[in-house]
């Protein structure tokens, strides 16, 4: 799944390296709306790659509130590890293990595998964002 800003969007390679950095070191969720916005109103429309950039910087800002290390996923699943310190829920988690157990298992004390279906790349995204999203309703303060 490509995850950039094309040249052809910002023909400007200075331009493009600032945006990058923004992204990079945006702190929450509305500081990378306000990139969209500007990046929007600056170059037009954005390209799918664009998209799924921001997307995976928004991935990555729910991950570390998680205190999640690493997050893969394939056409048949994935693994989340999380950092020995994190604000999962292990009450949630067990039960989800318990309920879903041809879906999710533990691998180890910090791996979380999960087996799903997620061949498409969009289905993919919208998996992880929905189970980052209940992952955070669950979460402990």
């Amino acid at each position: 799944m490509p995850s950039l800003l094309p040249d052809d969007f910002i023909p400007d390679v200075n331009t493009r390296l600032s945006f990058y950095k923004r992204i990079a070191s945006a702190k929450n969720e509305q500081d990378l709306e306000e990139i969209k916005v500007e990046l929007i109103d600056r170059f037009g429309r954005l390209p799918d790659a664009a998209r799924n950039l921001l997307d995976i910087a928004r991935l990555r800002q729910q991950a570390q509130k998680l205190g999640i290390r690493k997050l893969e996923s394939n056409e048949k699943g994935g693994v989340i590890e999380f950092n020995e310190k994190n604000n999962v829920n292990p009450v949630w988690l067990i039960g989800l293990l318990q309920k879903q157990p041809q879906h999710f298992r533990l691998d180890g004390p910090t791996r979380l595998k999960f087996m799903q279906d997620l061949e498409e790349r969009k289905t993919r995204m919208d998996w992880v964002r929905q189970f980052m999203r209940q992952l955070e309703e669950n979460a402990v303060a």
